[in-house]
């Protein structure tokens, strides 16, 4: 949704499919679409994304976030077009205590992780110059409508509802605001540039402390309480520091990501 209000911002012509729409999964249905249309250029933003849930049905996961991704790059190949696919920070192990950088080596820890790594694969396996960009905790306005909504959204629910609210502490991340991560995006595509880019929110942080953030720009008082991630045992590993680090975005000279603050303070007003 961000992508597409950004682009037909910028005056492009703009055709979204939803998931009902297209099977991306189906490899004829994504060549004719691209052929009726023939676009510049393409974005992938659709994922199964339900971490756990892949470590049940890991050829669910595997085959939309990486058969997909091989459909949709040789409809791209075969049509010109260029493509643009987003990948997660699961690609990564969060050994390192620090800010993942691109060329850090990658290591994923589970199904979800792996099939995201295999759709990065595929992409640069078809296509000379793909334009992959990795992203991580994406919170905004188009999550209130979705099933499961955003993190933000379920913290402040939590709160109107007047329950307890436990929140792991020391697993790092780095939230990025969607239309922000949409702007970034297209930029890099106007720019011609190709390859791995980062498109963090700039600013690592504990989900705790991210928490505390958006009570405390709401102005309300929480009953919140820092937990170890030992006490909600899930089925797949996550990475324990998956911060992003946007160095080849700054190298390109591309607007740097607005604080954190002032993202969740936008999300908010929005």
């Amino acid at each position: 949704m961000e992508l597409c209000a950004e682009l037909a911002r910028r005056k492009y012509e703009v055709r979204g499919f939803e998931r009902a729409a297209l099977n991306i999964r189906d490899s004829q249905a994504v060549e004719r679409a691209l052929a009726q249309f023939a676009p510049f250029a393409v974005f992938n933003a659709a994922a199964y994304n339900l971490v756990d849930a892949a470590e049940r049905e890991p050829l669910a996961a595997y085959e939309t976030n990486a058969l997909a991704v091989r459909n949709i790059a040789l409809a791209c190949r075969q049509s010109g077009a260029r493509m643009i696919h987003f990948s997660t920070d699961y690609v990564f192990d969060g050994n390192l205590g620090r800010p993942c950088v691109e060329t850090d080596a990658t290591h994923p820890l589970g199904a979800y992780a792996v099939s995201k790594q295999a759709g990065e694969l595929y992409a640069q396996a078809y296509l000379e110059r793909p334009l992959i960009v990795r992203t991580c905790a994406v919170f905004g306005p188009a999550g209130r409508r979705t099933a499961r909504g955003n993190f933000p959204e379920t913290m402040l629910r939590l709160a109107r509802e007047g329950k307890p609210i436990r929140v792991v502490q020391e697993n790092v991340v780095s939230p990025t605001f969607a239309p922000a991560l949409a702007k970034r995006s297209i930029d890099l595509l106007e720019r011609n540039l190709d390859g791995v880019f980062h498109i963090g929110g700039g600013e690592p942080i504990s989900w705790y402390d991210f928490a505390r953030l958006i009570f405390e720009k709401a102005g309300i008082t929480a009953d919140l309480t820092p937990v170890s991630q030992s006490e909600f045992p899930t089925p797949a590993n996550r990475p324990k520091y998956s911060a992003l680090s946007n160095t080849r975005l700054n190298q390109h000279g591309i607007e740097p990501m607005p604080p954190l603050a002032e993202a969740v303070q936008q999300y908010l007003d929005s």
